[in-house]
């Protein structure tokens, strides 16, 4: 019998509207589900589970009113540690913010809330995101679901592990180097990495700077649309959610939820390994020639292509080290000995660039963005491998090597992801089955520039046609040897 925090998150908000179950109900499921599981892998890190069970009577009463209710309305969703939470801890990972509970809502937890979801936990993260190695001083390590020894990514990984287990059916993220895609890949579920400005955010330092996003992570793509369609919003405080007079640019929620998926019979798509520059395991690259016959015989053609990413190391290296040096570069100097090595490295990087460094990775940036405009005037969808290896120890800060040949940073092995995030064109990991290590493969689907919707679309096209193959279709943990599994509190290194 399917346990009711199996259900997905658009049956869920049916059956709650329909009489069938309550609100209570559902976050009961997902909570003992949470007690049963999260000891072996960590990915639920602060909870008040009092206040969730206040919120789900809350929508009860609602439903029960027959008053009109927004679209998530008692439905449990959890937060990444990153995103800031009324009265519910919020530490980013770090020693520094260990004991923080803030007073108000960060812009994105509050559309969650307006829209009725019920806040359940925080998930697990690394220290201020910094690395897809969801470990910190302050909670530990989040071990993979499909085997708890190895990483979940990040750095949203512990939203990755908790949507995996079913935990909860709804989970934030945010993504500048793949951090809502790789965890997507690493944990058999779907992270969606939309165009710059979509989500308002109001906490980036540099309010122009279109790496960094928040974004939506679910179990399946229609899930996903669901939780865009709430997110998706207008701020004046995010200069990137940009309104004209006739109303919001970007905010156009109705278009983000695909009722049907896309005719991919007239698409043409581009297929790639590595970008022509990523650092890609063998065993990711056979992985994926494995999968295209089934993947491009839905599409009306497929070519081996990709856009000229040349200078994307450098490009993405630069600016990320700004991005660091804005939000992070005075606790570098008050709090040296409570920063992480990803903080310092990424400090003392930027403070050997100069300006002019700074100014050509913004042409460097700038020439990508133009090729992928030109790359995408004949092709319609492009994809890749999610993340270029399978999952590794979590005890390993970052893959220092990949068959053999060293990595360039503690980042250079997300360069399948960063290769798109530079373009700033939306991007998803949907799961594909397994890989030879027996551990979840994603595959990323790029759309064009501002295709978000097409994006849905087509991954929800993709995922409905391998539905029904047992080698191809979204893998499940083994939720008993999770349950019988020692916790991963236990493991020497578990902090880090």
């Amino acid at each position: 019998m399917t346990s009711l925090c199996d259900v997905s998150a658009i049956g869920l908000c049916q059956m709650m509207r329909a009489g069938d179950v309550s609100a209570r109900e559902v976050l009961d499921s997902c909570l003992e589900r949470i007690e049963e599981i999260n000891p072996a892998i960590n990915a639920i890190v602060a909870m008040d589970v009092q206040a969730a069970r206040t919120q789900a009577d809350r929508a009860d009463k609602t439903l029960r009113a027959g008053e009109e209710v927004g679209p998530l309305c008692g439905l449990p969703v959890g937060i990444k540690d990153t995103h800031v939470t009324a009265h519910l801890r919020t530490t980013f990972g770090s020693p520094i913010y260990a004991s923080y509970v803030p007073e108000h809502d960060q812009g994105i937890v509050h559309r969650l809330r307006a829209a009725g979801a019920v806040i359940v936990g925080k998930t697990n993260t690394p220290e201020w995101a910094a690395g897809a190695n969801s470990r910190n001083p302050v909670y530990g390590a989040t071990g993979n679901p499909f085997n708890p020894l190895l990483s979940a990514a990040g750095s949203s990984g512990g939203s990755g592990a908790a949507l995996a287990c079913g935990m909860l059916p709804l989970c934030t993220g945010s993504d500048t180097g793949g951090s809502l895609r790789n965890p997507a890949a690493f944990n058999g579920i779907v992270g969606m990495r939309p165009s710059p400005g979509l989500v308002a955010n109001e906490r980036r330092p540099q309010g122009w700077f279109p790496l960094s996003v928040d974004g939506p992570m679910a179990r399946n793509v229609a899930d996903t649309a669901l939780m865009l369609s709430v997110i998706a919003s207008d701020s004046c405080e995010d200069p990137l959610a940009y309104t004209l007079p006739a109303g919001a640019v970007r905010a156009v929620p109705q278009h983000y939820t695909p009722t049907e998926p896309a005719i991919t019979g007239r698409l043409r798509l581009a297929v790639t390994e590595d970008f022509g520059f990523a650092p890609t395991e063998n065993l990711v690259r056979r992985a994926f020639r494995a999968r295209l016959p089934a993947i491009g015989a839905l599409f009306g053609s497929m070519t081996q292509a990709h856009p000229d990413c040349t200078q994307a190391d450098e490009a993405f290296s630069i600016q990320r080290a700004s991005m660091f040096l804005s939000a992070h570069h005075e606790r570098y100097v008050s709090h040296f000995d409570q920063i992480g090595p990803n903080i310092r490295a990424n400090i003392e990087e930027g403070l050997k660039y100069t300006l002019h460094d700074q100014a050509r990775a913004a042409v460097q940036q700038t020439r990508i963005y133009r090729s992928y405009q030109a790359f995408f005037q004949d092709h319609d969808i492009l994809i890749s491998p999610a993340i270029t290896l399978s999952p590794r120890p979590w005890t390993e800060l970052y893959p220092a090597e990949i068959d053999g040949k060293k990595t360039r940073s503690y980042y250079h092995w997300l360069a399948l992801a960063y290769a798109v995030t530079l373009a700033g064109h939306p991007a998803i990991s949907i799961p594909v089955g397994l890989d030879e290590a027996g551990m979840p493969f994603g595959l990323q689907i790029v759309g064009p520039r501002g295709g978000d919707a097409l994006l849905l679309q087509v991954a929800l096209a993709v995922e409905q046609a391998l539905a029904s193959d047992p080698v191809l279709c979204r893998p499940l943990p083994d939720l008993d040897a999770l349950r019988r599994a020692p916790p991963i509190a236990q493991y020497p290194g578990f902090f880090g």
